[in-house]
């Protein structure tokens, strides 16, 4: 299937000089959704994982099909504020400030495996902020998975200790 077709691209969203990869134009198609799904818990299936985390809020459009899918939990990683238990938060820098994520401090138990799937891999700072929240409950993070990277923005330079993965690939804007 020729995902990187289907995907539509919005030129300055949502800022001048922005080429916005939308996966609405995936989402909307079952065949389409089915088989990103399919081929994201595929990349998974012989890594014993326990647990499948995502991000806000992309994270869960792909994470939450596909932890069903393998019968395996889901942990959302939500902004600050947005959860309702006892949180642990990691905060990380951004270009031009800070921003912070947080996830129950009972999600994930010292020793469990966990993939972390999110739509998009851009410059890889909220999925390494997601990956050091892992970490500090003592989970083991086995795998990070993409439907789309932006090669040219280097995520796999930030995330280079991590195995990563992806669907799709864009080599420039």
């Amino acid at each position: 299937m020729d995902l990187k077709g289907m995907i539509r691209e919005i030129q300055d969203f949502p800022k001048e000089g922005i080429n916005f990869k939308d996966i609405t134009t995936i989402l909307k198609d079952g065949a389409a959704f089915t088989y990103v799904i399919d081929k994201l818990a595929a990349q998974l299936e012989d890594l014993e994982v326990d647990v499948i985390v995502g991000p806000e809020a992309r994270g869960f459009i792909v994470g939450t099909p596909v932890a069903y899918k393998l019968g395996k939990a889901f942990v959302p990683i939500r902004k600050p504020g947005k959860l309702p238990a006892e949180t642990v938060k990691y905060e990380y820098e951004l270009e031009y400030g800070t921003d912070a994520l947080e996830v129950h401090k009972d999600a994930i138990k010292p020793g469990q495996r966990v993939a972390i799937l999110d739509d998009l891999l851009a410059t890889g700072g909220t999925v390494l902020a997601t990956a050091k929240l892992i970490e500090e409950l003592g989970g083991t993070v086995v795998s990070l998975n993409f439907l789309i990277e932006l090669t040219f923005l280097r995520g796999r330079e930030t995330l280079k200790d991590y195995q990563v993965k992806t669907l799709v690939s864009y080599n420039e804007e």
